[in-house]
């Protein structure tokens, strides 16, 4: 996470953040969060035959919070670094907008497994559809950035697959630091 306090000065009546920042800053925890609960997913999938859905819920929930936090922290140590202050009112405020929209990330997910939790779906399914859903929501992500670019479609698509590659060697990485 950038600092939620923006770059204009060192901390005066100006110092407002562009919207365009903030979005930008909010989207990036929920692209974080986003691979963070899917590689927990993934995991999960190998050893669903030990697991119970409540605990792969509270594995998830532990996880996205863990990772909200995480941005939060980063936050305000960057803040610190370049404001040479703490964040006061309206910056912390930002701040706490930025990390929660990691949270939302969660959502389809848990009403999905809870659908596991009532016997609606077995487990297995559950995670395979989560899966889905995080893979999906970061490919809707990229795909979306790459369209808001006036790049010819050739070098759109050429992004999107950079993208895509990218992704694919942090679940990678993430699959092998979590794996057993």
């Amino acid at each position: 996470m950038s600092d939620a306090g923006g770059g204009a000065g060192a901390g005066g009546a100006n110092d407002e953040v562009p919207h365009q920042n903030v979005v930008a800053e909010a989207l990036k925890e929920r692209v974080y969060a986003t691979f963070t609960g899917l590689a927990i997913v993934l995991v999960q999938l190998t050893n669903v035959e030990h697991l119970e859905p409540v605990r792969v819920i509270i594995e998830l929930a532990v996880g996205i919070l863990a990772i909200t936090a995480a941005g939060f922290a980063a936050d305000v140590i960057s803040f610190l670094s370049v404001h040479a202050r703490f964040p006061v009112g309206h910056e912390v405020r930002i701040m706490l907008r930025i990390a929660a929209s990691a949270l939302a990330s969660a959502g389809v997910p848990v009403v999905v497994l809870v659908l596991a939790v009532f016997g609606i779906v077995e487990l297995d399914t559950a995670l395979r559809i989560v899966s889905i859903v995080y893979v999906v929501t970061l490919g809707v992500i990229a795909y979306l950035g790459v369209r808001r670019t006036n790049a010819p479609w050739w070098k759109q698509l050429i992004a999107l697959a950079a993208l895509m590659a990218v992704g694919l060697s942090v679940v990678i990485i993430q699959l092998a630091a979590h794996g057993h």
